[in-house]
């Protein structure tokens, strides 16, 4: 046997292999759509092929393998070779196999005069990632540039079918196949699939990377749904090509019915923007689009939205950017930008951030070196709560018509190198001026100096001694405080803290199970008093609560406007094991003992006590079937529950349930009545699956405080296969609020593997 008959074979699976793959993948621009009708002319998906079928038959023996070079199989039961026609004959079971590529076929033929390789009966071809092809007959001649096959079966390696009734590769490795059906779906022996496309002619063009359609077809279970004279797009070496793609249809309350189409510029490799105006049948246009671009040291992605309302007769917009760019290997800029132009307008759209309070935007500059850390921020604000207009007017009157600037925020932060006994100090300051127009301005200068000691015994136990000093500047106008009096001037204070922490794991370990006990004791010394509250406005440290993640922390305020006054002892236990079987759970409880009432921390939450209430925490995972997270603060007396978090998910995947709570106990030490009022949320879900493709998923969001009632409710109904997505979605968004129109959304989305989709915003 000679090796050029044995390399032309090979050259015959590298041409057909990139004939076919080309043209195949021209089918998948997206991740669903389907195959075959078995309307003559067109050639039929067989049922009888799958990924592995040709495995099945019997291999050939070892006595019949030559091997050519160290990577190239060839076997065949018989040789021919004719002097007289210049041909020579592979027959009967021939098998080339090179580098996991196999060609599978009954003859081949190879025309050394006319250079012309020829394969006959059952070819089959398999790649190294398991896609199978099938023809009758493969011929290529032109030094094996030119070719054709006949009845061409395709099978992807995610069992997408194709099929063929010629494919012909032509000059400049342009493509064609003619009667062609695509199809992921599953294909039962006499039935057609769910869907499947169907075209007369597909041309690939190589040189421009374009794919044409003649003729197509979409047909759900051999009915034809939709019909195109022409179609091209670019093939699947294009990542990015300007362009119309898919539109996206809808309903909601506040727009009505509405089309969305969206056109792709690709501006450059690195630049893009999709221009997506809202065509709506309540409100007009809808302007919206996106911006990105990428940098060779950062990025940008804008998006915005505008539109002229006419019922309320003026202009709504929002904006969301996010941009980076690092400026050198030491310093990067980034910026968080998010503004609307009212607190409904997110709502109405169902955009981001719908549910929040404030909108903040950020600017910033950040520095990193070894062991330093730099950053200059600028803040801005904006209020879109209903929630606390209707609690206090006044106060949503004053935030709204004073909101904050924070610019500049100045903070640095340097960690000394480990001494010879592991000791090692810590340096931070930090600079914020705070600017309203007709409201408390505050410019405020802190540094916190702390000198850090960790140590482990002999016996395993865990020892933290920190001293700090934390000193602060402020230059305060018009803080009018608790007492009503008004205060304009410079106000200074020093605050020095030491904390000592002990811990002592236990642990215990057998066959199936490890167990760790760990009890914790974290004492504090620090003077009472001290924080100036008649003089310093609390900006940045309003939101607190006592609880399992700051108990044991030596400064349990989140800013620097408060002091954590007072000396302390914090004492709690940390548990958890770790099963073969059981899987993971966890329990935390702790209390703090301090030894004055006033202290700043807790005054309003244990007035008359030195005793602070139980916090703690519960995780259990013992099982796939469960999956709880519990947060707890009980009460020291009579352990009622003063704040309590939930939540958990339990049940096997045919019937899921979903169950979150929180409660809250009104807040007396807040500056507001929003702030401070109670808080109970109940959010519900459960997710069944109805059978193998069809899934419902019901939820309800419900306030249980005073004056409550359902948030948010709705269904889901999913149907998913292997070809194709169908969602039905039924929501209902109850607000307080009497001028939001958008309380009730139906909408519908359908997309097919491969293919795209379509539905409701």
């Amino acid at each position: 046997m000679s090796k050029r008959f044995v390399h032309k074979l090979l050259l015959m699976i590298t041409a057909f292999f990139a004939g076919y793959t080309d043209s195949s993948l021209a089918f998948e621009p997206d991740p669903f759509s389907r195959g075959p009708s078995k309307a003559s002319p067109y050639a039929e998906l067989s049922p009888s092929y799958n990924i592995t079928s040709f495995m099945d038959k019997k291999a050939p023996s070892n006595s019949g393998i030559e091997k050519e070079t160290e990577d190239i199989y060839f076997s065949a039961d018989e040789m021919i070779d004719n002097k007289e026609l210049q041909t020579i004959t592979a027959v009967g079971d021939v098998n080339i196999i090179r580098q996991d590529q196999t060609l599978k076929a009954d003859k081949v033929i190879y025309n050394q005069k006319d250079d012309i390789v020829t394969a006959v009966g059952n070819v089959s071809i398999v790649q190294a990632d398991g896609t199978v092809v099938f023809s009758d007959y493969v011929e290529l001649d032109d030094q094996m540039t030119k070719g054709h096959m006949t009845d061409v079966r395709i099978i992807m390696k995610d069992e997408t079918r194709i099929a063929a009734k010629k494919f012909r590769k032509l000059a400049n490795d342009n493509k064609v196949m003619e009667n062609v059906v695509y199809s992921p779906c599953n294909v039962c022996q006499n039935k057609d699939p769910l869907w499947q496309i169907k075209a007369r002619k597909v041309k690939h063009d190589a040189k421009n990377q374009d794919i044409y359609y003649n003729d197509a077809f979409l047909e759900v279970k051999g009915v034809p749904v939709f019909y195109t004279p022409f179609l091209s797009h670019p093939d699947p070496s294009v990542k990015r090509r300007s362009g119309f793609i898919a539109p996206t249809i809808g309903s909601s309350s506040y727009l009505g019915g509405y089309l969305q189409p969206r056109y792709f510029w690709n501006i450059s490799d690195n630049e893009d923007l999709l221009f997506s105006p809202i065509l709506s049948y309540d409100k007009g246009i809808v302007w919206d689009g996106q911006y990105r671009k990428y940098f060779y040291n950062g990025d940008i992605d804008a998006q915005g939205s505008f539109l002229y309302d006419e019922d309320k007769d003026k202009n709504r917009g929002s904006l969301f950017m996010k941009a980076r760019y690092e400026l050198n290997d030491f310093w990067l800029a980034d910026a968080d930008i998010n503004y609307a132009s009212d607190s409904l307008y997110l709502k109405d759209l169902s955009l981001p951030e719908k549910d929040n309070t404030w909108l903040t935007s950020r600017l910033r500059l950040q520095g990193f070196d070894n062991r330093n850390y730099a950053s200059v921020e600028a803040y801005y604000y904006k209020l879109i709560s209903y929630n606390l207009r209707e609690a206090d007017k006044t106060e949503f009157n004053r935030r709204s018509l004073n909101k904050p600037f924070v610019a500049p925020l100045i903070s640095y932060e340097n960690i000394s190198d480990v001494g010879p006994y592991g000791a090692y100090t810590k340096t931070n300051m930090d600079f914020a001026s705070i600017y309203r127009e007709d409201d408390v301005s505050t410019q405020r200068a802190s540094m916190i100096n702390s000198w850090v000691l960790p140590y482990t015994s002999p016996y395993g136990e865990k020892y933290r001694l920190v001293a700090s000093v934390k000193s602060d500047l402020y230059y305060i106008d018009d803080y009018i405080n608790n007492e009503n009096e008004d205060f304009t001037g410079s106000v200074g204070r020093v605050f020095p803290q030491v904390g000592l922490e002990w811990r002592l794991p236990f642990v215990r370990a057998t066959e199936n199970s490890r167990q760790i006990l760990e009890p914790v004791v974290v004492a504090v010394a620090a003077p009472n008093g001290g924080n100036k509250a008649d003089k310093i406005p609390n900006e940045d440290s309003q939101d607190i609560e006592l609880s399992d993640a700051n108990i044991l922390n030596l400064d349990r305020y989140p800013g620097y406007d408060r002091n954590d006054t007072g000396s302390r002892i914090s004492y709690g236990i940390n548990w958890s094991t770790y099963g073969n079987i059981l899987g993971r759970t966890s329990a935390f409880i702790a209390q703090s003992y301090k030894f004055n009432k006033d202290e700043s921390f807790t005054e309003s939450i244990d007035e008359d006590s030195n005793f602070t209430d139980y916090v703690g925490r519960i995780y259990a995972a013992p099982s796939e079937y469960l999956d709880l997270t519990y947060r707890f603060r009980l009460d020291k007396d009579d352990f009622d529950f003063n704040y309590s978090e939930l939540g958990t998910s339990f049940g096997p995947q045919m019937l899921r349930g979903y169950v979150s709570y929180i409660y809250l106990q009104k807040n007396n030490s807040a500056d507001t009545f929003y702030d401070a009022r109670e808080r109970k949320e109940l959010y519900t879900s459960l997710t069944a699956r109805l059978t193998r493709d069809w899934s419902l998923t019901i939820y309800n969001r419900q306030d249980l405080a005073y004056k409550g009632g359902s948030i948010e409710h709705g269904g889901e109904l999913v149907y998913e296969d292997e070809c194709l997505k169908l969602i039905t979605d039924i929501h209902r968004y109850h607000s307080n609020d009497p001028e939001y129109e958008g309380n009730y959304e139906f909408t519908v989305s359908f997309f097919l593997k491969t293919l795209g989709g379509f539905g409701s915003k």
